[in-house]
């Protein structure tokens, strides 16, 4: 399996709601490629202080999983997918960071 483990970093504060339905939108949307085995989001847990650290610290962590390079190729070019963060965007601006990994142990 490979995992697709992506930070996403809202550039303005973005509410528990809107966050619940930017994961649910993009959970349907790499689901409706028919290649995705695994996904899992959740909002970042803060630690005091961390702000003051020069780093990306993101919003959210959202990890996606699929069987192999070619499947987790289908989701990063299924137009859906690409729907899915355009209209988000446009909603509240983001940035994003990831890496594909094999799973973690």
């Amino acid at each position: 399996m490979i995992h697709h483990t992506m930070f996403v970093q809202f550039t303005e504060p973005i509410p528990d709601a809107d966050l619940n339905q930017y994961f649910a939108d993009l959970e349907k949307a790499t689901k409706g490629t028919g290649v995705l085995q695994t996904f899992a989001a959740k909002r970042h847990i803060p630690v005091a202080g961390e702000e003051q650290i020069p780093a990306f610290i993101a919003t959210a962590v959202v990890q996606l999983g699929a069987a192999d390079m070619e499947a987790l190729g289908t989701l990063f070019a299924a137009s859906e997918v690409g729907e899915v963060f355009d209209t988000w965007r446009t909603r509240y601006p983001f940035k994003a960071a990831w890496a594909n990994h094999e799973t973690l142990t």
